[in-house]
């Protein structure tokens, strides 16, 4: 198979859908690798890097496009992109088609096979291709959130570990799963006040086992979950309903009740957001402020450490690639179960039923493509 990957073109995004090693896997296996010039230079991967490791190199995206029989990206395909791909062409990135109608438009309407990183599962339900990226999004969550506490940021001037003498911030965590798990750690070794929500019993007893007295756990209900964000100095959003659009928890009204220059980082973001306020930013502006209060809600905060991140996240997509490119799309899909989750959009059919549901569309059941 012809496999390519482009350079990401959304802003300040800097990971590569294929590193040069990821790329000599492929080559070894036989499949031929196009690489867009400069595709790479983000994570500190030269033109010669990927040459040296078999692939072939290409001007511009729109050859990569036209040319290659699967396309490994990051990030949902942008608008221009969008517009180069083609029926019987399969497209293997993140797509977070929940909240985005008019990518499900396009994606339908090209004709694409389109393979979601987010709605691959894993035994017991994981999402293994998100969860990398969801631990760098929790760790860079209290980064981010810590800056825009800065009272040059538009913050209230908190440090969130404290000094002797004085009290740390209060972090409130919204969500126990891999975003919140990361983003607790990271603020309790801080030194931060933490408290963590979440519903699910299992979920709150095994935090509180793992951080016990660096962190407090506490039942998600409206009063408990409108509490903490009043105290807090800096609430993470990292609630996530696989393939769904997030659900509004923090509500406009509830913004009133915190402490001027507090600071909401909503890493659901990229689902449509868990705050009622939030709206997609970017690493150029990462920030705004809605009745005093800071949102940091940038869509796709591991690009910022693309070189962490696109090495984290090759280690569990490769072998995903790999069985694509070996056997094609509806063979590997039809030999693994938890991999043909992951297909959304195939043939102007939208064919995850969460994606269905949100945008209107009629669904069309993995077993009718397979048959």
């Amino acid at each position: 198979m012809r496999v390519g990957t482009v350079r990401e073109i959304k802003n300040h995004e800097y990971r590569v859908g294929l590193t040069p090693e990821s790329a000599r896997e492929l080559t070894v296996h036989g499949h031929e690798v196009w690489v867009e010039t400069g595709a790479g230079l983000g994570i500190g991967a030269s033109d010669r890097d990927y040459e040296a490791a078999g692939a072939i190199i290409k001007a511009d995206a729109a050859t990569i496009f036209a040319g290659c029989e699967m396309v490994v990206k990051v990030k949902e395909p942008q608008a221009a992109e969008r517009a180069m791909l083609r029926e019987g062409q399969v497209l293997f990135t993140y797509l977070h088609l929940a909240p985005d109608p008019e990518q499900t438009a396009d994606l339908v309407k090209s004709g694409v096979t389109a393979i979601a990183y987010e709605t691959v599962t894993g035994p017991g339900g994981q999402l293994p291709l998100l969860k990398p990226m969801s631990q760098v999004a929790g760790r860079m969550a209290i980064q981010a959130g810590a800056t825009a506490l800065e009272k040059a940021h538009g913050g209230r001037g908190v440090l969130l570990g404290g000094v002797p003498g004085v009290l740390p911030g209060k972090v409130a965590v919204i969500g126990g799963g891999v975003v919140g798990f990361n983003a607790a750690q990271m603020a309790a070794g801080l030194g931060a006040d933490v408290t963590i929500l979440d519903r699910d019993p299992e979920v709150l007893e095994r935090l509180g086992t793992h951080f016990e007295s660096r962190a407090k756990t506490r039942f998600s209900n409206r009063a408990n979950l409108a509490d903490c964000v009043a105290e807090a100095d800096l609430v993470i959003g990292a609630v996530l309903i696989p393939g769904a659009a997030a659900p509004k928890l923090v509500t406009r009204e509830m913004l009133g009740t915190m402490k001027p220059g507090a600071v909401l980082v909503d890493v659901a973001i990229d689902q449509g957001g868990c705050f009622e306020t939030s709206r997609a930013t970017t690493h150029a502006e990462p920030t705004f402020v809605v009745d005093g209060i800071v949102h940091y809600c940038v869509a796709n905060m591991p690009g910022a450490v693309a070189r962490t991140s696109t090495y984290a996240l090759n280690n569990v997509t490769l072998p995903h690639t790999l069985k694509i490119a070996d056997l094609g799309w509806k063979a590997a899909l039809a030999a693994n179960p938890h991999l043909a989750e992951g297909l959304n959009v195939h043939a102007g059919s939208v064919t995850y039923a969460a994606v269905a549901r949100e945008l209107g569309y009629a669904y069309k059941p993995l077993g009718e493509i397979l048959g």
